[in-house]
């Protein structure tokens, strides 16, 4: 796995681009010189772990042929204050549809996050990651 980083501009925006060609900005808060050109380094690393989470699930519910009618994840991510402030704790929010099988998806939640997700499986374990589902009429 390869990913460059280039400079946007002479502050802090970057763009990392992947050997095939996809494109990810970044940028600085604000008040350190950023100029919300990106997503924050720290956005991108709750991004990629409910993105790993989210295909390994989706997947394993397509092996069990069950496909959800509504699928979206909400990540908070408390940090600890500091130089480095580090997460300290994740919670994911996943909204399903009223009438998905809310306990498959449990179980397919809880064997990505647990198991399958290599992005999860980066963080350090201090770390608690807390996971909520809900099935919503959408």
């Amino acid at each position: 796995m390869k990913i460059t980083l280039r400079r946007l501009n002479d502050k802090l925006a970057f763009q990392a681009l992947n050997s095939e060609g996809n494109v990810v900005n970044s940028d600085a808060n604000p008040a350190i010189g950023g100029e919300n050109l990106g997503m924050r380094p720290m956005e991108l690393l709750l991004s990629s772990m409910i993105s790993c989470a989210s295909i390994d699930i989706l997947l394993i519910l397509k092996k069990k042929r069950i496909e959800l009618s509504n699928y979206e994840v909400i990540v908070k991510g408390n940090r600890k204050d500091g130089v480095p402030s580090p997460f300290e704790k994740i919670h994911v929010l996943f909204k399903i549809g009223e009438n998905d099988p809310i306990d498959q998806v449990k179980k397919a939640v809880i064997l990505s996050l647990e198991k399958y997700c290599s992005v999860s499986a980066s963080l350090a374990k201090e770390i608690k990651i807390t996971h909520q589902i809900i099935q919503a009429n959408v």
